[in-house]
């Protein structure tokens, strides 16, 4: 029997072995180290001798915008709306690529193992991309024999049922991540560019290093600021209540058992009103009970978990964020200790074997016995709920002790355990009892409830409720009153929204996915636009909230999202769609940056301008007076006299250098330092942001400056090329210079690479034109201090060993 060839490819390593165990003949393979590893072993595939390989894959490319308008300065924002895009490889993903390029070689088959949601149908077309042209040339095309495994859960039943029932990728998906891709990376560029360089240029103390727009993140942020817009324009307004307590007619005083009334007014906002009506309920003798009602009620059991609600759970009890959530659930999957946690469902599928899940928990040391009683006595799937035919709800797939998982692991994963017991456990049963009282002419009640059926609450214990009692009155009963009091209060603002509550209306709205709503609520948290505050994890705004409200109405991403399902489905074309969206978002752009002056308004009363802020750093080789140093991110120099603003480098300290001069400005030199261990160089503020020659870019520094002359030049400090480069191919070179006036260094102005003299010296330097005979690196001169008493040094830090033993390197 002829015998073929199947590649397989995974999404991670730890996914492609977990696969292979299963698929394998009595888990038995074998794995070889490449890029990442290859699992191998023989079986059989549609009926025919096969020879299996299984490796893994991360996401190979990036999306970005052409080389030519990737300059900020030279590029106007509005052409990124029509510019072309092309997905790069990344770097880090090169050696990925020539990975699947090789282990695909000869191929007959190839088996795409990818996670089953639009994002893996992204990536199952970029790995096809790699691989097509290594696969062996068949009778049939070569893309009937490229196949996609559907499945949810790292199970022996799951991966064996996806292997038997393979199907093809969905070019559809797959166009739909890419139209979101693309308008995603325009709008944002085009928005995020424009503000960025419209308010860091006017505002000193606006303390972030872009001001980002994202078509996700800023209807994502519009629900806080909303909220925050509320409680700023709240005004208290005082209210009166009635507090009235009530006993039993009793004469032993002891013995009376009081009860708190709830008034059924509730609260008069009129101080008047309220007194007359307490002294109407004063001058009553008693209270009448004047009906008393019992009321079985129900509490139903939860729905199947899906992503939203894990994430909300998360957030609100646990106390952790969404995206912290979201990665130890994918853990978790990968591990096989749950299903995919990425779902929309809410109702589990016929066809889902809950019995079989319930099986791998009956061993469990604390809820065991709840799962074996519910297999003996039925289970009961909750009513209600959305099957949306993505995947599965979030289940537990095999069982887990505390000691095996640890922390916040082990408590999301008993979680999605205990919420999967209660979901087809029984309904809560409770009783409700209300008395109705009546004071003169004033209505009054009591309540209190007795749970007559824990259900679902006695293994899910986040739903559980507590017993409230009252006494047991009758119908007609007189009571005592035993205190009035007229309480004064004022009404409250609402709270800042939690992460849960938000997540719930990103759901509501149809703002982003269940996979990509973590990552937007933590790019607003990370991008300073909001704080997470208190144990509730509530969304407080800061000052960099002040955005245009038309674009961040979640109707508009809704708007989106819709169009891009409509691509999935394939009821729509993904130029069609592309189009008409970018469309919308130029002319909002055009309208954005033509009422600019408006949203400015709201900067002003916020932020300082930038001429009123910083402090004296050095002076402008223009007009010779200082310039302040504005510290906030990012880091600059203003000029107040010529109104300019100059960048510097970021994530270090500014310091003045020497007070020395650029022979071709006359700026003075500002040194960069990121701390007296780490590297270092000194720039001129102008030549960094106006190159001066044509082979130096934009953010460049003294240490690649080519000036022949200049005594602050790399040409003139230069030392040798960096000793990386055999290693890690840095093509860099170390420059002499002193990050403080008696601490001396050789950093790479490529990579962090840093050599730092050990001792306190005088003085080093280059000499000018002598270079070492063996290998070429510029001779140092090295003068010690007075107190060390010895003589200046001149030699190859490279090649004398009593200069290298001075150097340290970092």
């Amino acid at each position: 029997m002829a015998s073929v060839t199947v590649f397989m490819v995974a999404e991670k390593p730890s996914l492609a072995e977990s696969i292979s165990k299963i698929l394998a003949p009595n888990g038995q393979y074998q794995t070889r180290k490449s890029y990442t590893p290859v699992h191998e072993y023989n079986g059989q595939f549609r009926n025919q001798n096969a020879r299996f390989k299984f490796t893994s894959v991360t996401e190979l490319s990036n999306r970005t915008c052409i080389q030519s308008h990737n300059n900020w300065d030279a590029t106007d924002p509005l052409e990124l709306f029509t510019a072309p895009t092309l997905k790069l490889e990344a770097n880090s993903k090169q050696h990925i690529t020539k990975h699947l390029q090789n282990e695909s070689r000869g191929a007959d088959y190839v088996v795409l193992w990818l996670d089953c949601d639009r994002e893996g149908e992204n990536i199952c077309f970029e790995v096809i991309d790699n691989v097509i042209n290594s696969m062996k040339e068949p009778q049939k095309t070569k893309e009937n024999r490229i196949l996609r495994a559907k499945f949810s859960a790292i199970t022996h039943t799951d991966i064996r049922r996806a292997m038997d029932n393979l199907v093809y990728p969905n070019k559809n998906e797959s166009l739909a991540v890419d139209a979101r891709q693309e308008l995603d990376l325009k709008i944002g560029c085009a928005f995020t560019r424009f503000q960025t360089r419209f308010f860091q240029g006017k505002y000193g103390n606006l303390d972030s290093a872009v001001i980002s727009y994202g078509p996700c993140q800023t209807p994502t942020l519009s629900f806080c600021v909303s909220r925050h817009d509320q409680i700023q324009s709240f005004s208290p307004e005082p209210f009166w209540s009635l507090a009235v307590t009530v006993a039993r007619k009793n004469n032993n005083d002891k013995d009376k058992e009081e009860t708190l009334l709830h008034w059924k007014r509730e609260r008069v906002f009129d101080r008047q009103i309220a007194r007359i009506f307490e002294n109407c309920v004063k001058e009553a003798n008693e209270a009448i009970v004047i009906s008393v009602k019992s009321e079985r009620k129900t509490k139903s059991r939860p729905h199947a978990l899906n992503t939203v609600e894990l994430l909300k759970h998360g957030s609100s009890a646990l106390g952790i964020g969404p995206h912290d959530m979201m990665s130890i659930a994918e853990r978790l999957y990968m591990q096989g200790y749950i299903s995919y946690p990425r779902t929309e469902t809410t109702s589990y599928p016929k066809n889902f074997d809950i019995n079989a899940v319930l099986r791998t928990q009956q061993a469990h040391g604390v809820w065991g016995s709840y799962a074996s009683e519910l297999l003996e006595n039925g289970v009961h799937k909750p009513s209600g709920g959305v099957d949306v035919g993505d995947h599965p709800p979030i289940t537990p797939m095999r069982k887990a002790e505390e000691g095996e998982l640890s922390g916040d692991t082990w408590r999301v994963y008993s979680y999605v355990t205990r919420h999967f017991l209660g979901s087809i456990s029984p309904d809560m049963r409770y009783i409700r009892t209300t008395a109705i009282i009546k004071i003169n002419n004033e209505i009054f009640e009591c309540s209190g409830s007795r749970v007559d059926r824990a259900g679902f609450t006695s293994i899910l214990y986040s739903r559980t409720s507590s017993d409230t009692f009252i006494p047991e009155y009758k119908e007609g009963e007189r009571l005592d009153i035993t205190n009035v009091k007229l309480t004064e209060g004022q009404t409250h603002p609402p709270d800042y929204l939690t992460e849960s509550e938000v997540i719930g209306l990103m759901e509501k709205h149809g703002i982003g996915t269940d996979a990509s709503i973590p990552v937007h609520i933590n790019n607003i948290c990370q991008r300073n636009y909001v704080k997470v505050e208190g144990n509730a994890r509530r969304l407080v705004p800061t000052n960099l909230e002040k955005i245009d409200p038309d674009l961040s109405l979640p109707t508009m991403r809704s708007d989106v999202e819709k169009q891009l399902n409509y691509i999935a489905l394939g009821q729509a074309k993904f130029k069609d769609v592309l189009d008409h969206s970018l469309k919308l978002f130029s002319a909002k752009f055009k309208y954005f940056t033509e009422k600019i002056g408006e949203m400015d308004q709201l900067f002003e009363a916020t932020f300082s301008v930038i001429a009123e802020t910083g402090k004296i750093m050095s002076r402008c080789g223009k007009c010779r007076r200082y310039m302040k140093y504005i510290a906030s991110r990012p880091q600059r120099l203003h000029c107040k006299t010529c109104d300019e603003t100059y960048s510097l480098p970021q994530n270090g300290s500014i310091k003045p250098y020497k007070e020395l001069k650029c022979p071709l400005d006359d700026f003075e030199l500002v040194l960069f330092s990121t701390g007296s261990d780490g590297m270092g160089y000194q720039l001129c503020p102008y030549c960094y942001n106006y190159p001066p020659f044509e082979n130096i870019s934009k953010g460049m520094g003294c240490n690649k400056c080519t000036h022949p002359t200049c005594p602050q030049s790399m040409i003139r400090n230069t030392v040798c090329p960096c000793p990386q480069a055999e290693v890690t191919g840095c093509k860099g070179r170390l420059v002499l210079n002193a990050t403080l006036s008696t601490q001396w260094n050789l950093c790479c102005n490529s990579c962090n690479l840093v050599s730092a003299f050990t001792d306190k010296l005088k003085a080093v330097s280059v000499t000018k034109d002598e270079y070492c005979d063996d290998c070429g690196s510029s001779i140092l001169k090295i003068e010690f201090s007075k107190n060390q008493t010895r003589e200046p040094l001149e030699g190859c830090i490279l090649c004398d060993d009593e200069i290298s033993s001075l150097l340290k390197t970092r």
